[in-house]
């Protein structure tokens, strides 16, 4: 699917398909399988950023997956709504971190990191 192609396509809809879009990432990472977990990558930042840039910020739809049962579902939407949602992402990332979530943790304890040392800002 194109990004010309997501524009015609409804945000409830949008929002299911970056809930499969991150778990099959998640199941990539996890079978090793790098070349297919970064092309999952594009097609969420895709899906992500025409979210955010439909009226009032539609990326909102996406905090529903904060208390999914997979932890990259979590992360990604954590990860997706940190500039609308800042103390609710913080809380899942710091949550992945805490349950010690591998390989997940270790991303969402460098995020924590970076925004606390103010050389990650979300957008």
């Amino acid at each position: 699917m194109t990004t010309k192609d997501l524009k015609s396509v409804p945000t409830e809809q949008l929002a299911d398909d970056f809930l499969a879009l991150a778990i099959a990432k998640g199941e990539a990472i996890m079978g090793d399988q790098t070349a297919q977990a970064n092309r999952l990558y594009w097609r969420i930042d895709a899906v992500r950023k025409e979210l955010k840039a439909r009226e009032g910020d539609q990326r909102r739809f996406l905090a529903r997956f904060y208390s999914h049962r997979d932890p990259q579902v979590r992360m990604e939407a954590a990860m997706a709504t940190l500039a609308i949602f800042p103390e609710q992402a913080r809380e899942v990332l710091q949550s992945i971190r805490d349950r010690k979530e591998f390989p997940h943790a270790g991303e969402a304890g460098l995020t924590l990191l970076y925004l606390d040392r103010g050389e990650f800002k979300p957008a």
